[in-house]
């Protein structure tokens, strides 16, 4: 071969060479910092940022209990889906426990990936959580999301009243828990001064009774009348000590008074719920963030991007093998999307408004139904919130 021939040869393997190389996505062409990565564009899009978080294998969860707001089924799909292990730590934890594991957990590969708290609960939360925006980040409430992506609400729902099937009379507001009947039965969802949904029925209480959004005197006034009477314990109610026998009656989130049916009626302890009529309160969303120092950075921004997800697709029993090996916005679009998980659980998505409009929003349980003819909507401020938190920490321990 002449040496022009050579020549020639080389400069065309070389131009292929370049060619090819400008063509493989930035997430092939370049290592991404899974841990700074602030949208899925930095992956190279849902394909690269699936690929990184299957690579890490695993994704902790912590407060997440399988019958809030249908988590259950959330996991089981996002876990089938994407082949990734779920560890779900301390599932009955507070909002308060949840910000303390990342900062005291000692051991990395234990701690929080991502977090799910009470907006009251964020500022004491400053410094701790990673700056990342969803691809679904337009369609987010601009009061519910942190400008930079820091942390975004994730669905809401209002506060209702379970209890035992075979409680009588049947409670029918905050008023008629004052009956002597229902003595060593009634609970809260635990401290309000570290629980977020414990927070809110004291506000519940608090409004039913004629108090402000500002002064909630009136609702631990109440709660000391009902707990000298014997009437209010106590104890945290969740669904161990409602096995065994703690409590009856609960003040809790309607997702929640939804999703604890099936699990009572399976110990022979049958449950039923309503919205108390004398108040009506709105919860304001649970909050998402990402652990700025979590052990499965890409792990997490998948969870929050699946979770943030309005796709009406397809279950876990339904994601076939041949699913799970197609690129990741792929498989994506195809799941049933964490934000219609939280409307099959009972509770209202953050992003249902634009879900609305775009009709992929599912039906939600016909038992969530808002009374036609109900009291005005009372719904505390994070401001309110936060005072509230100052009062009670000095004021709870004396009811």
């Amino acid at each position: 071969m002449s040496t022009k021939i050579k020549f020639v040869a080389s400069v065309a393997g070389t131009v292929l060479a370049v060619s090819l190389i400008a063509t493989l996505p930035t997430s092939a062409s370049a290592a991404v910092n899974a841990s700074t990565a602030t949208s899925a564009a930095d992956f190279g899009g849902l394909d690269g940022l699936v690929a990184a978080a299957q690579k890490e294998g695993t994704l902790n969860l912590i407060a997440t209990p399988r019958d809030w707001a249908d988590y259950g089924d959330a996991i089981d799909i996002f876990s089938k889906a994407f082949g990734i292990k779920i560890v779900s730590d301390n599932p009955d934890g507070s909002s308060a426990q949840e910000i303390a594991a990342i900062q005291t957990t000692k051991n990395m590969a234990k701690m929080p990936d991502v977090v799910d708290i009470g907006a009251s609960y964020v500022s004491s939360a400053a410094g701790l959580f990673a700056n990342y925006k969803v691809t679904t980040w337009d369609s987010i409430p601009s009061d519910w999301k942190d400008p930079n992506g820091n942390w975004f609400g994730g669905y809401a729902g209002k506060l209702a009243m379970s209890y035992d099937a075979s409680v009588t009379p049947a409670p029918t507001s905050i008023a008629s828990l004052n009956n002597p009947a229902y003595k060593g039965m009634f609970a809260i969802a635990g401290d309000p001064t570290s629980a977020q949904q414990a927070l809110i029925s004291v506000f519940a209480v608090n409004a039913a009774k004629g108090g402000t959004l500002t002064n909630v005197k009136a609702g631990v006034d109440f709660f000391h009348v009902l707990k000298s009477a014997g009437i209010f314990v106590p104890v945290k109610a969740d669904a161990t000590n409602y096995a065994a026998g703690a409590y009856k009656i609960s003040l809790q989130w309607d997702y929640n008074a939804h999703g604890g049916i099936a699990g009572a009626a399976a110990i022979g302890k049958p449950q039923k719920w309503v919205y108390p009529t004398d108040v009506n309160i709105q919860g304001t969303p649970y909050i998402l963030a990402i652990n700025a120092t979590a052990p499965h950075p890409a792990a997490a921004r998948l969870w929050e991007e699946y979770m943030l997800s309005g796709v009406r697709g397809k279950l876990a029993k339904d994601i076939t093998t041949s699913l799970t090996k197609r690129g990741g916005a792929y498989i994506m679009r195809q799941i049933m999307g964490g934000q219609n998980v939280y409307i099959m659980g009972g509770a209202h998505p953050i992003t249902e408004k634009a879900m609305k409009v775009k009709r992929t929003n599912v039906v939600p349980p016909t038992d969530v139904t808002i009374p036609s003819s109900w009291a005005k909507v009372v719904a505390p401020s994070v401001a309110n919130q936060e005072a509230a938190l100052t009062v009670l920490k000095n004021s709870w321990p004396n009811i």
